[in-house]
């Protein structure tokens, strides 16, 4: 796992998601590898909830397709050790704590560290109850911080997340926006406070110069609900050209 704070060290972090089994759990098989060629550093796996929490429009029609085909939690870990064969790219869940609970959380876990699963986003799991949730070493934590966020959350999250910080950067849910919040900086300087950890800042950068202005008060960027509304509009190619022109841009800063 030493592998994702050696990205951030190295350069402005790219993290792109994708929900597993949409269009298929093949497609998301090879679609790690496109993204990871186009320029991703980080593959976050959305795991399909028939009520995803925090998820607009886009996102949460691309669970109901997936949920359509049956696609589960099973199914998702054998993709991921399907593409361990080929891969080493840190690859992070990103799901419901109702999921978790379902599977088994220890087995959950488990497997994660069984089938290379780097890190767990858990989005309604606070940081105050993160100790329900025994996990091998291998798996890191990572919390979400957002706008509301009073300053005991931000600092629990920033205690118990490990490798990064996930910083939502509106109050709202996720999806394609026309610009970044104005006072997104403060936000970013208030998780800095408490922890040197990088902080990664999602929901609403959908443009190389958003993520270029996001990526100026961070350390990373993660990516969405524009590459799952172009691959659900069967602009797969789109979809991988567009993260490689994120890359060229966070490169350049």
């Amino acid at each position: 796992m030493e592998k994702i704070s050696q990205l951030f060290n190295r350069r402005k972090t790219l993290i792109t998601y994708i929900t597993a089994g949409d269009p298929s759990l093949a497609a998301t098989e090879q679609l790690i590898f496109a993204l990871e060629k186009a320029g991703a550093d980080i593959i976050e796996l959305g795991i399909p909830f028939s009520d995803p929490l925090a998820d607009g429009p886009v996102i949460q029609a691309s669970h109901q397709r997936a949920l359509k085909k049956n696609v589960t939690l099973a199914d998702v870990f054998k993709v991921v050790a399907k593409a361990r064969k080929k891969t080493q790219i840190p690859i992070c869940f990103m799901l419901s704590y109702n999921l978790i609970v379902q599977y088994g959380v220890e087995k959950f876990y488990e497997n994660c560290g069984k089938y290379g699963v780097n890190g767990v986003i858990v989005p309604d799991l606070p940081p105050e109850e993160s100790s329900l949730v025994p996990r091998p070493t291998s798996v890191d934590s990572i919390f979400l911080v957002a706008p509301t966020s009073t300053e005991e959350r931000i600092r629990l999250a920033a205690e118990r997340s490990s490798r990064f910080i996930y910083l939502v950067s509106v109050a709202g849910i996720t999806g394609v926006r026309q610009g970044i919040a104005g006072d997104l900086g403060d936000l970013v300087n208030r998780v800095r406070r408490y922890t040197k950890l990088p902080i990664a800042i999602g929901f609403g950068i959908s443009t190389p110069a958003q993520a270029a202005a996001a990526a100026k008060l961070a350390d990373g960027v993660i990516v969405g609900s524009v590459i799952v509304d172009l691959i659900s509009r069967g602009k797969t190619k789109a979809a991988i050209n567009l993260v490689a022109k994120l890359r060229k841009t966070l490169d350049a800063l």
